[in-house]
């Protein structure tokens, strides 16, 4: 579910933020799916952050609505240029959609599945996630170009 529009008092601090992907830091499909998206990140705008991170508190002291929300979240603007916070697949859609082709193709049909529905799947996969990928220590980024995209 796509959060609330931050209030306009908290707009100038994040805006310089967005696009902002926060992730669990601990978990070893979010740190590949960091290093997917640095990857084939074309224009190299989208930052990162894990949400045990003062970035990540921030971002959620804005939108009170997402605390305590297990999900990918990203900080972004929607077409008016209002900041928004997305949420589970809006959030990994919202990503691939500012990856370019095929990444922004397959997001626009995969927008086409209800919401609810793609939901379902992301709580599924979430719940395994640590089963199957593991956990991490840290965010490993093989590119030391990418270490300034990764915020606290």
């Amino acid at each position: 579910m796509t959060g609330p529009a931050a209030a306009p008092d908290d707009r100038g601090a994040l805006a310089a933020l967005a696009p902002l992907l926060l992730f669990d830091g601990g978990c070893g499909l979010c740190d590949r799916a960091v290093r997917f998206t640095f990857a084939r990140d074309p224009a190299a705008i989208i930052r990162a952050a894990p949400l045990e991170g003062t970035t990540a508190a921030r971002v959620l002291a804005a939108f009170p609505a997402a605390r305590g929300v297990d999900s990918v979240l990203l900080l972004d603007r929607d077409r008016d240029g209002r900041l928004v916070l997305h949420q589970r697949s809006d959030a990994a859609l919202g990503v691939a959609r500012r990856l370019g082709r095929p990444w922004s193709g397959l997001a626009a049909l995969a927008r086409g599945v209800p919401r609810p529905l793609r939901d379902l799947v992301y709580r599924g996969v979430a719940r395994v996630r640590h089963r199957i990928f593991g956990r991490v220590d840290a965010c490993a980024l093989p590119d030391p170009a990418w270490h300034a995209r990764l915020l606290p």
